[in-house]
């Protein structure tokens, strides 16, 4: 069996990436308003709450795009479960098991028992399912 071994990309959703760009868009708009407010009435305090707000919404923005990146890499799989093939002798009832082949279907016919010489026949497909592993956040 062939397994298709393609590189897992590591992606934040695309609503969350057009959020955290309109953040920061907002916060160079209001560093930008700061500035302006301090070249025209550097007596008013109103300037430093606006700096203080661009720099807040600058590091919340950046702290989301991060965190969302790293629970991006939690979550991705990397392995694919494996397909079995379940392959059984109509007369001594022997089983196998084995990877799943392209052409394979339940009921087709293969070689000879090598015990009693009797056609083999496909009795199931399906897919090795792992449990998942608990994993505690401290």
């Amino acid at each position: 069996m062939t397994t298709n071994s393609s590189p897992t990309v590591k992606r934040i959703s695309t609503f969350a990436f057009i959020v955290v760009l309109a953040v920061y868009a907002l916060s160079i708009v209001v560093l930008g308003l700061a500035a302006s407010y301090y070249f025209e009435q550097p007596q008013s305090y109103l300037w430093i709450y606006m700096l203080g707000l661009g720099i807040f919404s600058i590091a919340l923005a950046t702290v989301v795009l991060l965190q969302s990146r790293s629970h991006m890499t939690a979550m991705k799989t990397t392995l694919q479960p494996q397909v079995m093939t379940t392959i059984e002798c109509k007369k001594c009832g022997i089983k196998s098991v084995r990877e799943f082949q392209r052409g394979d279907y339940v009921y087709k016919e293969l070689e000879k028992c090598q015990k009693c010489e009797d056609k083999q026949i496909i009795t199931a497909i399906y897919k090795e399912v792992k449990e998942k592993e608990k994993v505690y956040n401290f």
